[in-house]
């Protein structure tokens, strides 16, 4: 049975009011176990669960002409990196985190430390869809996933270190009384983890249903320092995958989320009923939340095809601006697989193409001479070549994910966005 549990509050010494200063009580959040908790899912909701599923697995197994969907994943995992880095206050465009990207994988010394952070991100988003092809999952499994997504940050320290204090969301930040939610006693936090590991190895639920209910689960236990929301976001993509949703990828489900985040705040707070699992308060609040991910799935289906779509169009306008491209030929190669690099050498196209060095330098040399290509630098003087409209289409994407409404013209951002070069 789901409760609240008073708990006392010692005081900050150090706090700068006296109601700082001063002990107080406080309410902390206990959820229910996920495994064998009822759920009850009315003729609508499950037809909404299909619908979305459907659409996912639609677009994972679609075979776009000339965007590769291996090409399409790399970018949105960036993307989600790059937004989730935002959200965190690790600022940086595409363009800047392409070549530090690029930098690290050809062994160019950059002392770029925000970027490397950044592809922190993306390499343990990485590992979260590794993990989705162990037989179960553990919780030394969450904890290497968030000790990566920490890796190479400030709070490295906490990495993969479940807390032993107790935190909050919301307030004055100096004590849990005034607080919007107060995350579970630390003492409780293992084996909630652990039966959120047990509830994830299962299939008891529609995958989709199984990715909205752990993540808010997941948020609800809150069981890190820092780095709760990464880990969090990173946990959809191995369910999605895990369940077989989304095989090849997942498209930026929790950065939709983030973009209607008074609706998602809402949810989560309806997610957390008090009493019985099974009484008409606590099935709708948790109907709550299967309602919004259900529905932000949906838009994150629809704006990735539609960006997908936009991908065709401009390799269509490459091959234009080339003119006759002998098929297999290096060129060829490149222009495929050209979407998932928007900085890259010689180097980095040799090993993209599998062809050797001379062979990718004449076809970077043309696509440069063709305009679809533009030189630049990385580091002091090493030689590079970015994309263009690639970087501005990949960052009116992260734009547009950001707006309410899909369109920064009609809407604004809901959270920090990267600037349009």
């Amino acid at each position: 049975m789901a409760e609240y549990v008073a708990m006392m509050w010692a005081g900050t010494p150090n706090g700068a009011t006296r109601a700082e200063r001063q002990s107080c009580h406080y309410r902390a959040y206990l959820p229910d176990l996920l495994v064998d908790r009822p759920l009850i899912l009315s003729g609508q909701r499950a037809a909404d669960v299909t619908d979305a599923e459907q659409r996912l697995i639609e677009l994972g197994t679609s075979s776009r002409a000339l965007v590769s969907l291996e090409a399409l994943a790399r970018l949105l995992l960036r993307a989600e990196a790059v937004a989730s880095s935002f959200i965190e206050g690790l600022q940086i465009n595409v363009r800047r985190l392409a070549k530090a990207d690029v930098a690290s994988r050809t062994g160019i010394e950059t002392r770029d430390d925000t970027a490397y952070a950044v592809l922190g991100n993306v390499r343990a988003m990485e590992s979260a869809l590794d993990l989705a092809d162990a037989p179960r999952i553990h919780v030394e499994d969450i904890l290497t996933l968030h000790r990566k997504l920490l890796g190479g940050t400030r709070d490295e320290r906490f990495g993969g270190q479940i807390r032993t204090e107790q935190n909050w969301v919301g307030g004055t930040g100096m004590s849990p009384c005034t607080a919007d939610f107060v995350p579970p006693p630390p003492d409780r936090v293992h084996d909630l983890l652990e039966d959120l590991c047990a509830y994830i190895s299962g299939d008891e639920h529609p995958a989709l249903v199984q990715a909205a209910i752990a993540h808010a689960q997941f948020e609800t236990i809150h069981p890190f320092v820092d780095g709760n929301g990464r880990t969090g976001r990173a946990l959809i993509h191995l369910i999605l995958k895990r369940r077989g949703l989304a095989p090849r990828f997942v498209p930026p489900i929790s950065l939709v989320l983030a973009s209607h985040a008074d609706a998602y705040v809402s949810a989560l707070t309806a997610y957390r009923y008090e009493g019985a699992a099974d009484s008409p308060r606590a099935q709708e609040g948790i109907g709550a939340c299967i309602d919004r991910f259900t529905a932000d799935t949906t838009r994150a289906v629809i704006d990735t095809d539609r960006f997908g779509a936009e991908l065709d169009a401009m390799e269509t306008e490459w091959r234009k601006k080339l003119g006759r491209v002998r098929a297999g030929s290096s060129v060829d190669l490149l222009l495929r697989v050209l979407p998932s690099a928007p900085v890259l050498t010689v180097a980095t196209a040799a090993d993209l193409i599998g062809r050797s060095t001379q062979r990718a330098n004449d076809a970077v040399n043309q696509l440069a001479a063709a305009g679809v290509l533009k030189q630049t630098t990385i580091g002091r003087r090493n030689r590079a070549f970015e994309v263009p409209e690639l970087i501005n289409a990949l960052t009116g994407f992260e734009r547009a994910l950001a707006s309410p409404l899909g369109d920064t013209r009609q809407a604004p951002p809901a959270r920090p966005v990267p600037y349009r070069p």
